[in-house]
């Protein structure tokens, strides 16, 4: 007889013994509300240039299409706030991509908790995911009682803020899940939305991506950036929404080594990253989430820097 609760207090156990700062879990189904959202947001074209957002939609909101028989989303959090700071007159990093890139980290650990999980277990079916597939992360972290969507669209943990990674592992197994908060916290806040300088936060928790500065300065391709909105001093990435809302305070320095920051990093100038050649930045930041906007577009987003 499968022993539910048995199973349910392993999993939460593995998750803490491998470092995990949250894992709880929901009941897989179809997300009608995100859905719904999803729909509209991409109706609007929010999601700018990123057209994959539009990919695979219907295995987007049902786990269940992802892996057949699922009938459990085990989310895990992960935290990335350091315990540095990057001074100010360099361009600005956003905090999640100073270290090693988080879905090399995270892809290693879901597959090792997978295995393990079979060998206590027995024979499961599973796949893990982490920000790399057509998974609704936040809302799925939500269900499993993480924390509420802010309104600047980061999930919110009572206790750590919003800096931190999310992973999923969508299993065929039954195990006994946990409560979302059912509240949202934020109440009359405004913080995010009036500090960000793109004006990217709309209400009712809706992000016009393509006015993010973390969309402008990463997922957008072009050789240009057509805007007048100020991005200030970010050369990739952005942070000002999180910086800047009062459940961060409660934010602690993460223990991950591979999130501390590269070496020199955050002292790198403005001339610095221009003069680099193609060679060194393949070589240096193989490992880093800087790969992703390339060399070329970091010395594109240098060049719009006040």
């Amino acid at each position: 007889m499968v022993n539910i609760f048995s199973n349910t207090q392993y999993i939460k156990e593995l998750a803490q013994a491998m470092g995990f700062d949250y894992c709880g879990i929901a009941k897989a189904k179809e997300l009608t509300e995100d859905a719904l959202r999803l729909e509209q947001w991409l109706h609007k074209g929010f999601h700018g240039e990123m057209d994959y957002m539009a990919r695979n939609f219907d295995l987007r909101i049902d786990p269940r299409k992802l892996v057949p028989g699922a009938k459990s989303v085990i989310c895990f959090i992960k935290n990335y706030y350091p315990s540095e700071v990057q001074e100010k007159g360099f361009p600005k990093i956003a905090k999640y991509a100073w270290g090693n890139d988080y879905h090399e980290v995270f892809r290693n650990q879901l597959h090792e908790f997978l295995d393990q999980l079979r060998k206590k277990i027995g024979p499961i079916e599973g796949r893990g995911f982490v920000d790399s597939a057509p998974v609704l992360e936040r809302s799925w972290a939500q269900l499993a009682g993480a924390g509420w969507i802010g309104k600047n669209g980061n999930l919110i943990k009572p206790q750590n803020g919003s800096f931190f990674f999310i992973a999923t592992l969508i299993v065929d197994l039954e195990l006994n899940y946990d409560q979302p908060i059912g509240k949202d916290f934020c109440g009359t806040c405004t913080k995010c939305i009036d500090a960000c300088p793109t004006q990217a936060i709309l209400p009712n928790k809706t992000i016009e991506a393509n006015h993010c500065i973390s969309y402008l300065t990463i997922e957008l391709k072009k050789e240009t950036i057509e805007t007048e909105r100020s991005y200030k001093e970010w050369a990739f990435g952005c942070d000002i929404c999180q910086d800047v809302c009062p459940w961060n305070r409660f934010s602690q320095a993460h223990n991950e080594p591979a999130f501390k920051p590269l070496d020199g990093l955050l002292q790198m100038k403005k001339e610095d990253w221009l003069a680099m050649e193609e060679t060194t930045f393949k070589a240096r930041f193989k490992q880093s989430p800087l790969l992703r906007s390339k060399l070329k577009g970091i010395k594109r987003n240098i060049t719009y820097l006040k």
